[in-house]
């Protein structure tokens, strides 16, 4: 009965120590589950794989966990600065990538348009300058012309001055009147410098001609007998020429020399009245009569 007795308490004994032993193997279960789950979602990992990344081998001995803890900390505290993940990275790089390609491709094609615009701007200036350099010899012929046929002799040219390259160049006049030193254009008197002045505007104008010329009081500075030269200037421009000159004046001596004349006068008191004459059939008829 005794050995009996016995028996029966440790049977309950054994009994009541497996039921806590598997208790605790219920609980480490758990436990060993919810490590697991914790080391796939932090570590994104299978729990075996797990000490690939410890860089230990499956018999080495486990490190201090007060040395790993303290790594852990730092680790965490390194991942806190580097801030919150941006998950549209990948996308954003792949965008700024292709912006990146596009930015590349526009700056060399504007680099080649601008070697292009360079090339153009070359060529426009080497013609512009034989052009200018063509038409300025062709001006001054006709200004020297010009200047001696309006005061009856005496020289003058057109020099381009301050600078080698025409198109940057200024524009001096050197004229000499008949019995004067050459002088610059500044040091002529008022009837000369308008004679002058005619001179490089008809030179101009006979290099580059137009259907009608249009004149207003360039005579008014000049006196009777430089008009009288004016007045011959424009008899010449009109026979040699295919321009039609209309002329602004107030001078007689102007007005007899043209072919025709249109003005206003006033028969009445305060009533104006247009007028049109044609000279040549006025003397035609003057003389008929």
């Amino acid at each position: 009965d005794k050995a009996a007795t016995a028996a029966i308490q440790s049977l309950a004994e054994a009994r009541e120590t497996r039921v806590r032993a598997e208790e605790r193997l219920t609980a480490a279960d758990e436990r060993r589950l919810e490590v697991e789950a914790r080391i796939q979602e932090t570590l994104n990992t299978p729990p075996h794989l797990v000490i690939r990344h410890t860089g230990l081998e499956a018999d080495s001995p486990m490190p201090e966990m007060a040395e790993i803890e303290r790594q852990l900390d730092r680790l965490k505290i390194e991942r806190e600065r580097l801030g919150a993940v941006n998950l549209r990275a990948e996308e954003e790089q792949k965008e700024l990538s292709d912006r990146l390609e596009t930015i590349v491709s526009e700056r060399e094609d504007i680099i080649e348009a601008i070697r292009k615009l360079r090339q153009a701007i070359q060529s426009l200036n080497r013609e512009g300058r034989e052009r200018l350099l063509a038409a300025f010899e062709v001006v001054n012929g006709h200004f020297q012309r010009l200047f001696s046929h309006l005061f009856g002799g005496g020289t003058a040219e057109l020099q381009l001055i301050e600078s080698d390259d025409p198109l940057e160049a200024g524009l001096e006049i050197l004229a000499r009147p008949p019995g004067k030193k050459p002088q610059t254009m500044t040091l002529l008197s008022g009837g000369e410098q308008a004679l002058t002045a005619m001179s490089l505007i008809f030179a101009v104008f006979l290099t580059n001609p137009a259907p009608i010329c249009v004149l207003d009081e360039v005579d008014a500075p000049l006196d009777d007998h430089n008009v009288e030269r004016f007045c011959n200037l424009m008899d010449e421009m009109a026979n040699t020429t295919e321009t039609r000159f209309v002329i602004i004046t107030h001078n007689p001596i102007t007005m007899a020399r043209m072919n025709r004349l249109f003005g206003v006068t006033m028969a009445e008191q305060g009533v104006s009245q247009l007028v049109s004459v044609d000279l040549q059939a006025a003397e035609a008829m003057r003389e008929a009569s």
